[in-house]
């Protein structure tokens, strides 16, 4: 049973330019794992700015609260570079009270814009 949707988008040229304006903003939204590559070095904006996104979409398939923490939501990559939600404290509360079993997420960008669909499964 899907228990939510949700999808974002999100311009990679105003996201970058808000991380250049705002000292420490990626550390507030992005845990270390995910501000770098498997290689050590740091991830592309573009791939940042889609994980912005599933990280917005995951909130909106929950119902938007007000309440949930950007670093309680984490996005990794499977070996097969397939995206995968890993949640936490305030997100995995608000999911198991949703009775939320499962994630699934699609990241993409083209054109200058980032997005994210993120279902969520109970």
């Amino acid at each position: 049973m899907i228990v939510g949707v949700g999808i974002d988008v999100a311009a990679i040229d105003r996201f970058a330019a808000a991380l250049d304006r705002t000292p420490g903003m990626a550390d507030r939204l992005f845990l270390p794992a995910e501000l770098l590559l498997p290689t050590g070095e740091r991830r592309g904006i573009a791939s940042l700015a889609a994980r912005f996104a599933a990280k917005e979409a995951l909130a909106k398939a929950l119902g938007a609260p007000g309440d949930l923490h950007w670093l309680d939501a984490e996005v990794i990559a499977e070996p097969s570079g397939q995206p995968r939600l890993v949640v936490s404290g305030t997100v995995a509360a608000r999911a198991a009270a949703l009775g939320v079993r499962s994630w699934h997420v699609s990241l993409s960008h083209d054109a200058g814009v980032a997005s994210a669909v993120v279902i969520a499964e109970g």
